[in-house]
């Protein structure tokens, strides 16, 4: 029996949050405080039922096409064979600005999430966090395009230039049907291939994008019974 390690890929959502300049932070309290709840149950028993209002993009996120495009698939139309149970492959991009097709040379991409470790996530709640951020360039964008791939990630900021107002990679990957998911961390933990990766969001309709849970699972090799062999 092969026994398998989890690896937490997101960041934690909390009150006043500041995922990206110029929309809201999340604001996150109590709707039935526990205190408020004692009484209407059984004596010492008790329930917290909490309150949070936030943008989409907070956190780590998936963008969906109807993020950018109004007839494209919104956030509940994705298909949990693009979101979860992927085999990804990290593309290792540190000490770089713009990240291009070059990156993807000699790679296997076909139905593979694709995670671009630019070690961004580093500067997560500090001012630096928000200039300077690398981003793939629009012929890598059409590179993933070309190779099928199931989903896009990486560990920056936005995985488009933001002085770019035509948003080329978001355009590019989203028009083709291909999941982003922006604001991931701890890439440096995986191996650049022979993982699964899962980021699924709350299945709602409407929404271009929404947070996740973004992890990898990683075979550790087989459990040992008492004998010494594989159990």
């Amino acid at each position: 029996m092969t026994r398998t390690r989890l690896v937490e890929l997101s960041h934690t959502i909390e009150h006043g949050l500041e995922t990206y300049r110029g929309l809201p932070p999340p604001e996150i309290c109590d709707f039935w405080s526990r205190e408020s709840t004692r009484g209407r149950y059984a004596p010492g028993v008790e329930f917290q039922i909490g309150r949070i209002t936030l943008v989409a993009n907070t956190g780590t996120y998936v963008d969906a096409p109807f993020h950018r495009y109004a007839d494209g698939a919104d956030v509940s139309e994705l298909a949990l064979e693009r979101l979860a149970a992927l085999d990804g492959v990290v593309v290792r991009a540190r000490d770089r600005r713009s990240l291009g097709a070059e990156l993807l040379d000699g790679l296997e991409l076909a139905g593979r999430a694709v995670l671009f470790d630019t070690g961004w996530s580093r500067h997560w709640r500090t001012e630096a966090y928000f200039t300077g951020h690398p981003f793939l360039t629009a012929d890598a964008a059409r590179r993933l395009v070309a190779a099928r791939v199931a989903l896009v990630g990486i560990d920056s900021l936005n995985i488009d230039d933001t002085a770019d107002a035509a948003r080329p990679v978001h355009s590019i990957l989203l028009g083709a049907g291909i999941p982003i998911v922006e604001h991931l961390t701890g890439l440096t933990q995986l191996p650049d291939r022979g993982f699964r990766f899962h980021a699924a969001p709350v299945k709602v309709r409407g929404l271009g994008s929404f947070p996740v849970r973004a992890f990898a699972e990683l075979s550790s090799g087989p459990t040992l019974g008492a004998a010494g062999r594989p159990a």
